[in-house]
């Protein structure tokens, strides 16, 4: 079942400097009981795209008149743009749709404990008594992995490791029972174990609540691990998306393919690393036509004058370039 549809997202920001585009004209979907994995470098758009399925973007952003957000809730399409005020937003804010940020200490009040947070929430999304709250909270805690799940309930965000406030913070989203969960890079901050620890978490709520999840990363060997599908960003653009498979063995999009190139090989460790040539442009200085034209070793004149549009290269995986789709047809 489609749980999200995103059609023709286009977000702006007012600024001092004048509109900035952030995000420009893409389109996905997340079913339940999937992850959807959204790559790119810093600056691609990646967070502002999460948060606008949540309206969590500052006030000054603007929105096209196209733009579509439908999330399923109850067996009805909420249109999630038309929500307004604090009780409406509820229902995608910690309600169907939850969030999970990269560093949980900006997401816990440090003077609050880690139980009082949770109960608060449960008592503002579900009409239960404190004490059913109470023993939701200290059972998602136990759930999530977190032994003595009863005094840490009663701890402080500082109180624990990274990785068991990393859990925590899971917790809160998921006490709620979301459709839709968000995170955006929950395991960037954590070490190598921890972090593998959290991916099969998630995995596995994921099977057990038939959630979908939008799992926000830089990092491809995670998504690897982690989600179904993918979609590549640059510039607040979509590139390229396909299944997990697909994107990672067979990229098409020059873009994905330098991201790929950047990755260390293990089988030869003597071998440099090739990065992606250049930087990513500011939202000031957008280029035309096609924007990773200015990095992209096959560019061409018209790379720079028309933007490519998504291209079907078989089974639901498509990319925009040029290039790359004449190649296709000729084989």
């Amino acid at each position: 079942m489609t749980l999200l549809t995103v059609e023709n997202l286009t977000l702006e920001f007012d600024t001092d400097e004048g509109r900035i585009t952030a995000v420009n004209n893409i389109s996905f979907e997340v079913n339940s009981g999937e992850v959807l994995g959204i790559v790119g470098e810093s600056g691609s758009g990646k967070s502002v795209t999460a948060k606008s399925v949540m309206q969590l973007n500052p006030s000054n952003s603007v929105y096209s008149s196209e733009t579509k957000i439908l999330l399923e809730v109850d067996g009805e399409s909420v249109d999630v743009l038309a929500l307004r005020g604090g009780k409406e937003l509820r229902t995608v804010r910690g309600g169907s749709v939850s969030m999970i940020f990269q560093e949980p200490m900006a997401s816990f009040a440090p003077a609050i404990t880690i139980g009082a947070q949770m109960v608060e929430q449960l008592l503002l999304h579900k009409k239960i008594s404190k004490a059913e709250a109470i023993k939701i909270s200290i059972e998602m805690l136990d759930k999530v992995g977190i032994s003595d799940a009863d005094k840490r309930f009663k701890q402080y965000a500082f109180e624990l490791s990274g990785g068991m406030r990393q859990r925590a913070m899971i917790a809160m989203a998921l006490s709620t029972n979301p459709k839709l969960l968000i995170a955006d890079e929950p395991t960037t901050a954590l070490d190598v174990t921890i972090q593998a620890q959290v991916l099969d978490l998630m995995k596995d709520l994921v099977v057990e609540f038939n959630m979908g999840i939008i799992f926000i990363t830089h990092d491809l060997g995670v998504i690897a691990q982690t989600a179904d599908r993918v979609a590549v960003m640059y510039l607040g653009e979509l590139v390229e998306q396909g299944s997990v498979r697909q994107v990672l063995k067979n990229p098409t999009h020059p873009y994905t393919q330098g991201l790929i190139n950047a990755l260390p090989k293990l089988d030869d460790l003597d071998a440099p690393l090739t990065p992606v040539p250049g930087d990513i442009p500011s939202p000031l200085e957008r280029p035309p036509g096609c924007v990773f034209h200015t990095r992209c070793a096959l560019a061409e004149p018209r790379c720079s004058e028309s933007i490519p549009q998504m291209t079907n290269h078989g089974e639901g995986h498509s990319a925009a370039c040029f290039v790359t789709a004449e190649k296709a047809e000729a084989l």
